[in-house]
């Protein structure tokens, strides 16, 4: 009986040392799979994460191509190129001010001076030629003029051939006159179309000398350091072509017009010459007869 008792004793301490070891078997699994319940949500982190760089790329481009326009180039340049781009957008005002004004001069004098030797055309005398001009101011008006003032001052004299000589020595400082007022406005065109280039190089030099000078100040050849200083200095150089070439092409157009202009004023000398001959000659005529 009392070795029954023994044994029964010895069942259940064996019991409650096993005991502990179930429960921590039994509560062990669980800690083990907690990890596993957050991977979710780190992969759709995961997932979501690229578009932030992808907008954050499309940013900077926009600022870049913000930073590198016009108008900005022109903020952020250096003073020297910032007064070369000035001058030069001047001088192209000037040049279309310049081209705008001697188009609207030119052809109205070309169309005065073609009516006015339509109108003299069958006159006969220099009073005749006058009375079918009227009062209108014009450059064959003068020559006329200045015909018939010569003729009156030269009255009594005989040499017809001196009384030609001055009227064609009034006529040609009337003509001279003429194209100096034709040819106003294009020497500007010229000074223009020869500087302008230049003008423009030397604001680029300037602005490439600043671009190294920070280069080497910053201590980096990035690409996206280098190049606004240097797209900022070749502006001063686009700008001085967009001068250059108008003044350039519209200077070659009036020289050719203001040339076609002064033959026809040429013109205009040569028939004031004729009805001053025929007056000098109608004169004899009328003298001999008047001494007969």
């Amino acid at each position: 009986m009392f070795r029954m008792n023994l044994k029964l004793l010895a069942a259940l301490a064996v019991l409650s040392l096993a005991s502990p070891l179930a429960a921590q078997q039994v509560t062990a699994p669980p800690t083990a799979a907690q990890p596993t319940r957050v991977q979710p949500p780190s992969s759709a982190i995961d997932a979501a994460a690229p578009a932030e760089p992808a907008k954050s790329a499309k940013a900077v481009v926009a600022a870049s191509m913000h930073e590198l326009s016009p108008w900005s180039m022109f903020k952020n340049a250096d003073i020297i190129v910032q007064a070369v781009m000035i001058g030069l957008a001047f001088a192209s005002l000037v040049t279309w001010t310049v081209g705008i004004a001697k188009t609207i001069e030119l052809s109205a004098a070309q169309r005065r001076l073609k009516k006015s030797l339509r109108r003299i055309a069958d006159t006969r005398s220099l009073s005749e030629a006058q009375l079918a001009l009227g009062e209108k101011e014009s450059v064959l008006s003068s020559l006329l003029a200045a015909a018939m003032r010569e003729g009156r001052m030269s009255a009594g004299i005989s040499s017809d051939s001196g009384i030609k000589e001055r009227a064609a020595s009034s006529f040609s400082e009337i003509v001279r006159a003429e194209a100096r007022r034709v040819r106003f406005g294009m020497g500007a065109l010229a000074t223009i179309g020869a500087t302008s280039p230049f003008v423009g190089l030397f604001g680029t030099v300037w602005g490439i000398m600043n671009s190294f000078i920070g280069i080497s100040k910053s201590q980096t050849t990035n690409l996206a350091v280098v190049a606004p200083g240097i797209a900022e200095a070749l502006l001063a150089t686009a700008i001085g072509l967009v001068a250059a070439i108008p003044a350039v092409i519209i200077y070659n157009h009036f020289s050719r017009v203001t040339k076609g202009y002064l033959e026809q004023v040429s013109r205009a000398s040569g028939a004031a010459g004729r009805l001053l001959s025929r007056d000098l000659d109608r004169t004899h005529v009328s003298h001999a007869r008047a001494a007969e």
